[in-house]
């Protein structure tokens, strides 16, 4: 595959890549460039975990992205994830490589790491101690909303590890690409700015999209980035009346969209649009919306760009719309929900399911 293609590919998955020139530079020297990307093992799989991570690492894997998948079950039991139950968080863990093995991803070619494995290992600890002595306090306190946490929910020195740990993690796993999300962004541009201090080296940042949740835009909450509007209003699993999980029936996924926020003619913070553009269109080449003949019979929209048009004109009402995402939802998710009805994968789930999240 040439290096157009590649970055073609690469550049889908990020809504913001820093630097796109330091990524062309990356593919030209080397063919299986390593990205990672890193998640708290904490209760069930949501759609951004279970859909829309998996579509954006099918493409990576077609780049020759060599691709880590760090399960951080040391940084939830720093944030207090499954009550700090290391037990707990190690099961979780086990469901979510369960969750990519039921959305279609080949495991083979994709490294699942621990990151409670690196403890025994005295050059990780002291690449986080050369991180944090390269970092001032009140950097490491902004970065801290990576945790998902503002600074006044922070109690615990434990927490100011998280950062410097993260921060580690990459050059600990070798990564040439940071490819997390946007609500990570501090950790990698702290990574950037100390790398080469440290005789390492810069990370290409390609941070991907955050699915808003199904009320649509929130007020900010005080992360203090300027991406505070787009973390306050993602898709969050502790907030279960605004999400969509990978094991919500179709009546329930029918039930949450159709309280959706989804205003007539509004692109702006619709998440209805939102699942469309960076879910629907990229698993799918069209996208069909189901109507009753009185109402102008069934639509076929080739594009994203052909549908949202179509909406901004009031030719797609909003109750068609969230019609025709919820029958979509329900095509991708209902593979994976099977998955889950028998055999390890269903004991993994009922073992999660049964365990209280918390927050």
């Amino acid at each position: 595959m040439d290096i157009e293609k590649r970055m073609e590919l690469i550049k889908s998955a990020g809504e913001e890549i820093i630097t796109e020139q330091e990524l062309r530079s990356l593919l030209e020297t080397k063919s299986h460039p390593i990205a990672y990307d890193g998640f708290e093992p904490s209760g069930l799989a949501h759609i951004p975990f279970g859909i829309y991570r998996a579509l954006l690492l099918k493409d990576l894997l077609k780049a020759g992205v060599h691709f880590k998948l760090w399960l951080a079950d040391s940084f939830a039991w720093i944030n207090n994830k499954m009550d700090g139950d290391l037990e707990k968080i190690h099961k979780v863990g086990e469901y979510f490589i369960e969750v990519w093995k039921a959305a279609g991803i080949d495991m083979k070619k994709v490294d699942v790491l621990w990151a409670t494995d690196a403890f025994s290992d005295r050059e990780y600890w002291k690449k986080v101690i050369l991180v944090a002595k390269n970092t001032t306090v009140n950097r490491a306190t902004r970065a801290l909303t990576i945790m998902g946490r503002k600074e006044g929910e922070l109690t615990e020195t434990a927490q100011y590890f998280y950062p410097m740990m993260q921060t580690a993690d990459i050059f600990y796993l070798k990564a040439d690409i940071c490819q997390l999300g946007l609500d990570q962004r501090r950790a990698n541009i702290l990574a950037r700015e100390v790398g080469p201090k440290l005789g390492f080296w810069k990370p290409v940042v390609v941070s991907h999209h955050m699915l808003m949740g199904l009320e649509g835009v929130k007020q900010p909450e005080g992360f203090d980035t300027k991406y505070d509007t787009e973390i306050s209003s993602k898709m969050s699993k502790s907030k279960p009346q605004t999400c969509i999980f990978m094991h919500d029936n179709k009546e329930e996924i029918r039930k949450k969209i159709a309280t959706a926020y989804c205003s007539p003619k509004e692109i702006a913070n619709n998440p209805m649009l939102d699942y469309s553009k960076h879910i629907i269109f990229r698993a799918f080449s069209t996208m069909k919306i189901e109507r009753d003949k009185k109402f102008g019979g069934d639509m076929v929209f080739a594009s994203y760009h052909e549908m949202e048009k179509a909406f901004v004109k009031g030719e797609l009402h909003p109750v068609d719309l969230k019609n025709g995402v919820a029958d979509y939802l329900e095509k991708m998710i209902s593979p994976i929900r099977r998955h889950f009805e028998k055999g390890k994968a269903k004991q993994l789930y009922e073992s999660v399911r049964k365990q209280e999240v918390t927050r």
